[in-house]
């Protein structure tokens, strides 16, 4: 009994721990990008994913462009509310209610921060090159990357959880920090996104989904049925 207490209190530190350097990361990027500091990066690596001399033409051929934007609906809203309405589903019919609300409840509440930090920054999306995505809101950080980042981790922390197979635990978060890497690199490759909005939305949602996995290993911890 005192090597699981010591087990569970070992993976609340660590889960705490990992919240918060997912926000201090946040935190050091916004800082940077307010200051204008992380200008020349961005856009070093922004036309490095444009051809020479024809900043509106993407690298690569026609069906790479078309993937990415395949691959940057993993991040929209309407495929992620379906991820998390479908996740919430499942977990409450297997009776982990626990487990659903707190995906539900960190969905929520990364999408509501988004949002809000796009107001508090209002950065503004970059105008080099023409977009091959939709947008309307402010840059920073990424609401695909954030919302990916914490939907997709959260998810895959959960069932890498109850997964005794050390080897499926580990296909599992890779697949998930898979997607969450593609997500991320489609947003700038289509030219919606600098990637520092990028990277301040992958410390974001990992912070969210960190902070997920914390408040659900504590809830479980209290015992009771619908873990």
């Amino acid at each position: 009994m005192r090597q699981l207490a010591s087990l569970a209190e070992t993976r609340v530190m660590a889960s705490l721990l990992a919240a918060s350097a997912g926000a201090w990361a946040f935190l050091e990027i916004a800082d940077e990008v307010a200051e204008g500091e992380t200008h020349a990066i961005d856009r070093a690596i922004f036309l490095a994913l444009r051809t020479a001399g024809r900043p509106d033409d993407p690298l690569g051929p026609g069906w790479l462009e078309e993937a990415m934007r395949d691959l940057t609906a993993l991040g929209g809203f309407t495929v992620l509310a379906l991820v998390v309405i479908g996740a919430c589903g499942s977990l409450f019919f297997l009776r982990r209610r626990r487990a659903a609300g707190v995906l539900l409840g960190t969905a929520l509440t990364a999408q509501a921060s988004v949002e809000l930090l796009k107001l508090l920054y209002e950065r503004a999306r970059p105008d080099l090159v023409p977009h091959l995505s939709w947008v309307t809101s402010a840059s920073f950080p990424s609401g695909h990357s954030a919302l990916a980042a914490t939907v997709y981790l959260t998810l895959g922390v959960m069932v890498a959880s109850g997964t005794p197979s050390l080897r499926a635990r580990a296909l599992v978060l890779t697949l998930a920090l898979f997607v969450v890497a593609a997500v991320g690199v489609s947003r700038v490759y289509l030219g919606v996104h600098w990637p520092t909005d990028v990277l301040a939305g992958w410390a974001l949602g990992a912070a969210f989904a960190m902070a997920a996995r914390l408040v659900h290993g504590l809830w479980r911890g209290q015992g009771g049925h619908g873990t």
